[in-house]
């Protein structure tokens, strides 16, 4: 099977719908002659021309407007948002007009657009260019949400984004880029709304996605040196929530520790405890433990920054306090 990056893969699904759909398009800031804030769109231009490829004005809102006129009209436009720090000059295109369309219209029109986004945590890049916003597009009706942590899922899940009759917010963690996995050679697409057990285990589940499902996977084998089994459940899509799988994770471990790079009030761990809580109280042996980033304003001092974002090291602490005693 071949051993792509993250980047590869994503540019991969772009180039096979792209081909396989002419109404496929990709708009955004630098995705033409530049190729991509993250290289992402390399090659796209030479293959299908500017009209396909289409490079944009600083504007957020016109881009995001300009992919939800192209959807109802019956084009699939990829949107690209240089970081999702900068979708928030869209948000009344993304939240009021992508996501309402098809309820407003009495299903008359459905807006088949795709917005790509990095997001999360850089490398020191400051306050305001390292922010998770996923939680804000979940709490949405109307918007798909994926956050994909592998090459693999990247790829397929993009695909299942494009052919998706509504419109979905596909979050890239720009500290993944580079990284590798098997992606298989054969047409393929990722079901959005289906978690995956990336790890079985019988002590605790880890549940998580995008880049900490790396963490968590980790930090499950240092916990399996010292005989604890930590099964690991990427969620991959946030809405609609995969949560029948979290749950039968949580009844068979009876123990869970929620995991997310996003700061704690109000986000996506929350309303997976919450969810756990409603549905597998009565399976648990122990409260559910959260893993999340410092309520801060990312520091821009690298020392700071290191403490303001949950690591693997985090994971790993949180799985042996609810473990603790679970044999005795």
């Amino acid at each position: 099977m071949p051993i792509l990056t993250y980047r590869e893969a994503l540019n991969q699904a772009l180039r096979e719908e792209m081909r396989a759909d002419p109404d496929v398009f990709l708009i955004g800031e630098e995705v033409a002659e530049y190729q991509g804030a993250y290289k992402v769109s390399e090659g796209l231009l030479a293959e299908f021309g500017a009209r396909r490829v289409i490079d944009t004005p600083i504007s957020e809102e016109a881009i995001a407007g300009a992919g939800v006129g192209a959807a109802m009209a019956g084009l699939k436009p990829v949107v690209e948002m240089m970081t999702v720090n900068f979708s928030l000059l869209a948000l009344d295109q993304i939240v009021n007009h992508a996501a309402k369309y098809y309820y407003m219209s009495g299903g008359q029109y459905n807006v088949p657009m795709v917005m790509r986004a990095p997001t999360g945590v850089g490398l020191q890049l400051g306050a305001q260019h390292s922010q998770n916003f996923e939680s804000w597009f979940v709490h949405v009706p109307g918007l798909k949400v994926v956050l994909p942590a592998t090459p693999a899922d990247a790829k397929g899940l993009l695909k299942s984004a494009i052919r998706d009759p509504d419109p979905v917010i596909f979050l890239e963690h720009e500290l993944i880029y580079l990284s590798k996995g098997e992606v298989p050679a054969e047409d393929y697409a990722v079901p959005l709304g289906v978690a995956d057990v990336k790890r079985e285990g019988a002590d605790v589940t880890i549940i998580t996605y995008s880049r900490m499902t790396l963490f968590a996977l980790k930090a499950a084998e240092r916990l399996a040196e010292r005989g604890i089994s930590a099964e690991v459940v990427d969620l991959r899509t946030l809405r609609p929530l995969d949560i029948d799988t979290v749950v039968e994770s949580v009844r068979k471990t009876h123990r869970a520790v929620v995991c997310e790079e996003d700061w704690p009030m109000c986000g996506m761990a929350a309303e997976v405890i919450a969810q756990i809580q409603t549905e597998a109280f009565d399976d648990l042996d122990a409260p559910i433990l959260r893993v999340s980033g410092v309520d801060v304003p990312m520091p821009y001092a690298k020392n700071l920054e290191k403490m303001a974002v949950p690591g693997e090291e985090d994971v790993y602490q949180a799985c042996l306090r609810v473990t603790e005693g679970h044999r005795d």
